[in-house]
Parts: structure tokens; C-alpha cells; sequence
């Protein structure tokens, strides 16, 4: 069951970043990074405080993913060159977003097996795989599974808008996934 909430926001353009909410550490390290990484990392951020309140505390986990600090809600993190995608949920969450543009093909014998690949006709298919397994990634808190050996899709259905998956022998796990605007977007929480 995935009860959490999504929020897609456009990266702006450099020069384009407005109503930030972001503390003044935030813009200092924001400041060392190329244009895009930096517009991307200071609008999640801000999309967060503006949904959570501008005296949220953002911190990260051992595995590097973002958390919120001495709050109950959980967050999960994404971007793409088009998109900041957030997610947020009274319990744990991830997320993944990738352009459609993306020439996932070229590198599918990497990251989806032959059983993944027949999961469905659909052009959009190896981008579902690979968005519901950096999902999964992200979810599990774990650093250095495998894509092929220790993630695994089960299920893709573009109709109803969900993905099933687990992480090696793990429980299945139920995410949703939709289209916007020619990037998807795979959460759970």
C-alpha cells in the first residue's frame, strides 16, 4: 500500500530559482556545485519546507539518503535533467524520476533480466524497470545490492500504474508509477 505523497516540481534554470526556502548552510554548499546539481539539490529542499514548514531540519541516514530530523514524517529524494520528484510519508519512502528521453536500451542486459524484459510490450518498460529498482535501491537502505542479482521486478502494469519488486528474498513490495509529461515517476511509502 503506498499512501505517501508525491511532489513533481520542474528543476529551474539557473538564474530561475526563486522562493527558496533553505537555510544559509544550504546555499553555501549549494554553491560548490555545478548549475544543475545545485538547482536541483535547492529545490528539493525548498519543496520539502514548503510542504512540511520552513523550520524543517534535513539531515542523512548511514546510506546517504535524505531524512528529516526529529519529525515523524520520512522522505524520499529524486531528479532528473526535467524534474525534482519528493516523496513523503508518515513511514518509510524512496523515489525515482527519469526522462523518457533516456536510452535506457543501451544499457538493459546491465540492470533487467530476460524474465524482466518479458514483462511487458510497452516502449516505456525498460525505464519502469530501472525507475522501480533505483525505487527499491533507495527503499532498502542498503548500499552496494546489485541490480540484477539482488533486485528484482515482478510485475509492471502501465494501466493500473504499479510495479511489484523485493530486495533478494525480502518481501514483495507494491510501488505506483505514472507518467508526467515525458519523464516516470516510480515512489513507495
Amino acid at each position: 500500500m503506498c499512501d505517501a505523497r508525491l511532489i513533481l516540481e520542474p528543476v529551474p534554470a539557473d538564474g530561475e530559482l526563486r522562493n527558496l526556502i533553505v537555510t544559509d548552510g544550504e546555499r553555501l554548499r549549494a554553491g560548490g556545485f555545478a548549475p544543475r546539481r545545485r538547482n536541483e539539490y535547492l529545490m528539493w529542499r525548498t519543496v520539502v519546507r514548503r510542504e512540511l514548514g520552513a523550520d524543517v531540519e534535513i539531515g542523512y541516514d548511514s546510506a546517504g539518503a535524505p531524512v528529516l530530523e526529529n519529525r515523524n514524517e520520512h522522505i524520499g529524494v529524486s531528479h532528473s535533467a526535467d524534474y525534482v520528484a519528493v516523496v513523503i510519508s508518515p513511514r518509510r519512502c524512496a523515489v525515482d524520476v527519469e526522462s523518457l528521453s533516456r536510452d535506457f536500451a543501451k544499457v538493459a542486459s546491465r540492470y533487467m533480466t530476460p524474465a524482466e524484459a518479458a514483462l511487458s510490450d510497452n516502449a516505456a518498460l525498460p525505464a519502469a524497470v530501472w525507475c522501480a529498482k533505483e525505487c527499491l535501491y533507495k527503499y532498502g537502505g542498503r548500499r552496494g545490492l546489485d541490480f540484477l542479482r539482488d533486485i528484482c521486478v515482478e510485475k509492471v502494469d502501465f494501466g493500473s500504474g504499479t510495479v511489484v519488486g523485493r530486495i533478494c528474498n525480502d518481501d514483495s513490495v507494491e510501488m505506483r508509477m505514472s507518467v508526467h509529461e515525458g519523464s516516470l515517476v516510480v515512489w513507495v511509502g
